[in-house]
């Protein structure tokens, strides 16, 4: 009876808590906003809002894992098969880049954990999802991996948001880079969270799939369908996740955001021709989110149907959102290389990479618990 009684009391906590922290998040800024006004009516406009959400309707070859499905059996996974190196038991190694004094000419690339990418390209500078907050919501990030912070960001040409996911599109760190954000590049949808945010509407140019914008000087920018989803909390699909291919004058980047692997890769490849550098995802990938998130093997082949002269591989080394051990991405990315002789870019967290130059980078991860 004792025990029993304990029980209840340990559950009716847990639960309290949890009800608690979902009543804050539900109440908070950092929910965002829905699209409404002639936001929602471009979105109910499009072709790839179907009975009252957005959808990916292309062929994947590992099937459409449907995302609520997947989030029970990916819950049981936590439960009982997350890796015991789920998360590094030891500082990561990493680097910071004064990004104010680097040489204007060169194209650089510095990689600032998980998905967040700063770029300098052909003179504009450009941030890819930063997070800058510490967590994604529930998820904090590695002691080593959170190296920069708002600060650290000089002023932005472009300010790249692939989709609204906590891991992708962070609260603090939008407000933050405000005042020091030219214009916003995103899906349809998603400008709804950052005018609520205090950006101004003529900041933000969101775009359906397959739309694309002249950036000017040689820039443009075109928003990639994807098998993914979108939502911040209860909602899901109301505003568009996306891949983007950004050319400049002089080169041609593919940007994964998340992705199941499909047939938009070879897609792409058939439109904009090989492309100088991929950053695709390669991390927080499950066997149940499989139609959603790409595993190690299909990273590689996405780069082949890319015709990606360089491959970098992102979504890991910051965040434990998955179950697998912290390194095994890059490990079984590097593993699956062996055949095929990819150029794969792995620095350190912070460090610069010079786009221009072929550069070797050491496995900084082997010897790290």
């Amino acid at each position: 009876m004792k025990k029993k009684r304990k029980m209840i009391i340990t559950i009716s906590v847990i639960a309290g808590f949890v009800i608690a922290f979902f009543l804050v998040v539900l109440f908070s800024p950092s929910l965002g906003r829905l699209p409404g006004g002639k936001r929602l009516e471009r979105v109910k406009a499009s072709p790839n809002y179907i009975d009252g959400s957005f959808r990916y309707t292309g062929f994947q070859p590992h099937g459409a894992a449907g995302e609520f499905a997947g989030a029970f059996a990916a819950l049981r996974s936590h439960l009982f098969e997350k890796s015991p190196r789920n998360r590094p038991s030891a500082v990561l190694p990493s680097l910071k880049t004064d990004l104010f004094s680097l040489d204007p000419q060169e194209n650089i690339a510095v990689w600032m954990g998980h998905s967040s990418i700063y770029l300098q390209v052909d003179g504009k500078k450009i941030l890819v999802d930063p997070v800058f907050s510490g967590r994604a919501l529930t998820a904090s990030v590695f002691e080593g991996s959170d190296v920069y912070t708002y600060d650290d960001i000089p002023h932005l040409d472009f300010l790249i948001i692939t989709h609204d996911h906590w891991d992708h599109l962070d609260y603090k760190t939008v407000r933050a880079l405000k005042d020091k954000t030219s214009l916003v590049l995103t899906g349809l949808g998603t400008g709804a969270h950052l005018e609520r945010w205090g950006y101004t509407a003529e900041k933000i140019i969101e775009l359906d799939w397959n739309e694309t914008s002249n950036l000017g000087d040689g820039f443009s920018i075109t928003a990639i369908g994807s098998p993914h989803f979108s939502g911040r909390f209860l909602s899901r699909n109301k505003s568009l996740w996306a891949a983007f291919a950004l050319e400049t004058s002089g080169k041609k980047i593919f940007l994964s955001g998340d992705s199941g692997y499909a047939n938009h890769f070879a897609e792409a490849f058939s439109r904009f021709g090989s492309f100088d550098i991929a950053f695709l995802e390669c991390g927080q990938y499950n066997k149940n989110w499989r139609g959603n998130h790409m595993f190690p093997e299909d990273t590689a082949k996405a780069a082949m149907d890319l015709g990606a002269k360089k491959l970098f591989p992102i979504h890991w080394a910051k965040f434990s959102i998955s179950t697998h051990a912290w390194d095994e991405p890059i490990i079984k990315l590097l593993a699956e290389n062996e055949k095929l002789g990819l150029d794969i870019i792995h620095p350190l967290i912070g460090q610069p990479v010079r786009l221009d130059e072929d550069e070797i980078f050491p496995r900084w991860w082997e010897g790290i618990p």
